[in-house]
């Protein structure tokens, strides 16, 4: 058995001091909070010492890695099992051969048992599991088991009720199916209230910026292009500009840059799925439904419409909407994930020029459409950083934008006490997001016209200016890329 170290030591040694996490670019607090959840198995005045988390996140996000790393601090007995899609036979000959082979100190019992259940699995991985010292216990690509065996979540009820919540065992249930992994612990669901929720993001701005040692700008632009994936930024050298990083990823057929996006939406959907056209043009720029529905035509609109459902649920899609004091029926669909942003309109059509060698003639149609594409990219991503900030007019608990169907006006910035029908509206704000273009008095001049056509507005909402590049004028605030970047601390 391996030596155990104190669980209070491996929380302190989380603290966000850069040392032992560096490999796990951003996830400091991430396994801080696992190292709590492992300690509480700890206390042994607890009836029921035993925890699960159902942790999820979009694929290539870093969960797998991240419970890795985990494990690797924690030094505890543990059990690593990754669902693989096969059938139940051949998925519990897995679990076995993992359990048989794991440093649990009475993993012999699956030398002798051989379940033909989950439920004679998990019986038998208790009956492993230290009584009196913590162990972890990791069930990767849940989504998998449940949806070849819907018994399997009575079943870890039972269990978990029985067995795992007797024991200091952290049960880590993982899986990148967003929708099924919020299900499962909805009311109604045998496995309700039984684990606590535990979201893996992408890497933020500010994580990007200090993993690849970029000003707050450039940090800004990797994580456009990146999406804030681990196996992106490890890839990105030290230091690297945007363009340096491009001209060496778009030549390497295999790089994360260009192999990334289709291997997320291969796992999701077969390449001819309405879905999967549907997403593709929302990315390529159609974010209005009649705008999609142009750039589908050879699906009907029924069928684009369980599509664009289909997305909303698996969360690959969001739909925004104007925020004011009015309601509005208009809406815009836009990609969730920053990379796929950059993937599908760039690189998806794109990868047989990069196979034959020619990632230069790709890399010379994203110089010619960079400045556009990043402008109406960037702004979902400012405006998630607002929500983080703080300083802001007091009241304001929502962050959005205003537009009408003739977009005049549209305002990049909007907020208010609440959405998506607000009572008060407490700023409007520009996104100016150019290399050496400050925000002006033309810019001014504009956004007060537009202020003034917006309900809810009127001459005493406070301006905003969120600018890359500096800001000429006064009786605006100007916002920078680094005031952004902070807000992810």
């Amino acid at each position: 058995m391996p030596t155990l170290i104190p669980i209070a030591a491996l929380v302190s040694s989380l603290k966000l001091t850069g040392g032992t996490v560096e490999p796990f670019i951003g996830r400091r607090r991430e396994l801080a909070a696992l190292a709590r959840a492992l300690e509480k198995t700890n206390r042994r005045h607890f009836d029921r010492p035993g925890r699960a988390l159902l942790m999820r996140g979009r694929r290539r996000v870093g969960k797998s890695r991240l419970a890795e790393e985990f494990i690797r601090q924690a030094q505890v007995p543990h059990l690593y099992y990754t669902a693989t899609g096969q059938t139940l036979r051949e998925e519990l000959h897995i679990f076995t051969d993992e359990a048989s082979s794991s440093n649990l100190p009475a993993a012999s019992v699956f030398d002798v048992e051989h379940p033909e259940s989950w439920h004679d699995a998990l019986s038998l991985l208790a009956r492993a599991l230290p009584e009196h010292s913590p162990s972890i216990v990791v069930i990767d690509e849940l989504p998998y088991l449940v949806k070849a065996d819907p018994t399997l979540e009575s079943v870890l009820q039972k269990l978990f009720d029985r067995e795992f919540s007797r024991l200091p065992v952290l049960l880590l249930l993982i899986g990148s199916d967003l929708s099924m992994m919020e299900a499962i612990n909805t009311y109604g669901r045998p496995f309700y209230q039984r684990a606590a929720d535990f979201i893996v993001g992408p890497l933020t701005p500010y994580d990007v910026g200090q993993a690849l040692d970029l000003p707050p700008e450039a940090a800004f632009d990797a994580h456009l292009v990146s999406g804030g994936l681990p196996m992106i930024c490890e890839e990105w050298p030290k230091g690297a500009p945007l363009w340096a990083y491009l001209e060496q990823a778009l030549h390497d057929p295999l790089s994360a840059l260009v192999v990334s996006g289709e291997r997320a939406l291969a796992a999701e959907f077969p390449p001819e799925a309405h879905a999967r056209q549907t997403l593709n043009a929302i990315g390529s720029g159609q974010r209005t439904h009649s705008n999609i529905a142009a750039a589908t035509q050879g699906i009907s609109r029924a069928t684009m419409n369980r599509a664009l459902q289909l997305l909303l649920e698996k969360r690959m899609i969001a739909v925004d909407r104007p925020l004011s004091t009015r309601p509005s029926r208009e809406s815009r669909y836009r990609v969730i994930d920053s990379h796929l942003r950059f993937w599908i309109p760039f690189i998806a059509n794109r990868l047989t020029d990069i196979e034959r060698g020619r990632g230069d003639k790709v890399l010379e149609r994203i110089r010619s459409s960079w400045t556009s594409w990043r402008g109406v990219a960037v702004e979902p991503l400012i405006q998630e950083s607002l929500r983080r900030m703080d300083g802001l007019p007091e009241a304001t608990g929502a962050i959005g934008g205003f537009w009408t169907r003739t977009n005049d006006p549209e305002i990049d910035i909007v907020g208010a006490d609440r959405e998506p029908v607000a009572k008060q509206i407490t700023m409007v704000g520009s996104v100016k997001w150019l290399e050496n273009r400050p925000f002006d008095h033309h810019d001014l001049s504009e956004l007060i016209v537009h202020r003034s056509k917006m309900p809810g507005a009127d001459s005493s909402t406070p301006l905003y200016a969120v600018s890359r590049s500096g800001c000429e004028v006064e009786g605006v605030t100007h916002i920078t890329a680094e005031h952004l970047v902070d807000a992810w601390r």
